[in-house]
C-alpha cells in the first residue's frame, strides 16, 4: 500500500482533515444521540426523512402534549433550524444540537424542524443551500394539514414561521430568508430570522479582523474548500454586501447575535449596517455577548451567558407577530 495515500493534504483543524486518498476525517460533530422524550425540558423529538433520494432528513422537536393540556388545540410557532459546522461537520443529531433544540423548544413553546443537509466536501456548496430549500418546501407541504408528518400537520402555525442557525447555519438561514423574499414560499409567513455568530466574510478587512491574522487563513481556506466553484471571499454566498438581493430579505424582523471574542463579530454588526443602508423595511436587533467566543453556547450550554442568549432568542420569537 502506498503510504502517501495516508498523507494529509489539507488540515482544517479543528473541523476536519483531508487525506491524499480522498478520505475525510471529521474531527468533531460525529456523535449521534437518538430522538427521545427529554424529561428535563419536557420536549419530545423524532427523526423524519425529507428526501430519500438526496439523503435529506430532519429531527423534529415539540413540547410534550397531553390530554389535559390546552395546547392540544393550539397551533405553535414553527422554527426551522440550520446547524453550523463550517458546512462540513455536525448534524442535528449530535449531542450539542439535540440539547440546544430541546432548550429552545421548551423555552419558546415552538415546534422545531432541525434540518440535516448534505455536507462538503463530498457534497460541495451550493448543495447545502439546495437541500435547505428543499427542506423548506417539504415543511410548506404541510400547510393544508395533509403533509407526511402528523406533528407539523396538527401543530405548526404557518403564520408564525422563523428561521435560525448558527455560524454556517446562520449563513444558510440568511439565504433561505432571501429566497423566500425573491421566490416566495406559498402559505408561509416568515416572521423573522435569528442569526447566531453568522459565517459571513469578505475580501476587505473590517473592524478588528486585521488584528487576528492567524485565523484569517483558516476562514478563507475553509470557504474555498466547501465551495470550490466560488469566486472568492466576495462571493455573494459568503459576503452579503455583494448580494443584489439583500434588500429582498423576506421577513419582518432580524435578530443578530454576536460574541465579543469571535472573529466573525464585526461581520454581524456590518450585516446590520447593510440592512439599514439598503433601506430594507424590517426591524433589526443585535445583541453582543461579552467575554465569549464563537458558538460558546453550544460548548458551555449551562453558563450564565448561554442562558442569557437563550432568553434573548426566546424574547425575539415570542414577542414577534
Amino acid at each position: 500500500m502506498d503510504s502517501s495515500s495516508n498523507e494529509v493534504v489539507l488540515d482544517l483543524s479543528p473541523l476536519l482533515k483531508l487525506y491524499r486518498n480522498g478520505h475525510v476525517e471529521r474531527l468533531s460533530g460525529c456523535d449521534v444521540v437518538p430522538p427521545s422524550f427529554d424529561p428535563t425540558t419536557n420536549v419530545e423529538s423524532k427523526d423524519v426523512t425529507i428526501s430519500k433520494e438526496n439523503n435529506i432528513s430532519a429531527r423534529i422537536f415539540i413540547p410534550k402534549l397531553n390530554n389535559h393540556d390546552p395546547i392540544q388545540t393550539q397551533k405553535l410557532p414553527l422554527l426551522v433550524y440550520f446547524h453550523g459546522g463550517g458546512f462540513c461537520i455536525q448534524t442535528p443529531f449530535s449531542q450539542k444540537y439535540h440539547k440546544f433544540l430541546n432548550s429552545i423548544v421548551s423555552q419558546t413553546n415552538v415546534i422545531a424542524v432541525s434540518v440535516h443537509y448534505r455536507r462538503a466536501p463530498e457534497h460541495p456548496l451550493p448543495i447545502a443551500y439546495q437541500d435547505s430549500w428543499e427542506s423548506l418546501k417539504w415543511v410548506a407541504s404541510h400547510i393544508n394539514g395533509n403533509g407526511s408528518d402528523e406533528w407539523i400537520n396538527r401543530y405548526a402555525d404557518f403564520e408564525k414561521v422563523f428561521f435560525s442557525g448558527d455560524s454556517a447555519g446562520a449563513n444558510i438561514a440568511h439565504h433561505m430568508g432571501i429566497r423566500v423574499g425573491t421566490e416566495g414560499l406559498q402559505g408561509v409567513n416568515l416572521e423573522g430570522i435569528v442569526l447566531v455568530h453568522s459565517y459571513f466574510w469578505g475580501a476587505e478587512r473590517i473592524g478588528s479582523e486585521a488584528e487576528k491574522s492567524e485565523h484569517l487563513g483558516l476562514l478563507e481556506n475553509l470557504w474555498r474548500f466547501v465551495c470550490p466553484t466560488t469566486i472568492g471571499s466576495d462571493d455573494p454566498l459568503i459576503n452579503p454586501e455583494k448580494d443584489p438581493n439583500l434588500g429582498k430579505l423576506g421577513c419582518k424582523k432580524v435578530l443578530i447575535c454576536v460574541a465579543e471574542k469571535d472573529l466573525l463579530k464585526d461581520r454581524g454588526w456590518y450585516y446590520k449596517e447593510l440592512l439599514h443602508k439598503i433601506g430594507w423595511g424590517g426591524v433589526v436587533e443585535i445583541v453582543e455577548t461579552k467575554g465569549e467566543d464563537h458558538v460558546f453556547h453550544l460548548f458551555n450550554p449551562n453558563c450564565d451567558n448561554a442562558f442569557s442568549l437563550l432568553n434573548q432568542i426566546t424574547s425575539f420569537i415570542t414577542n414577534s407577530g
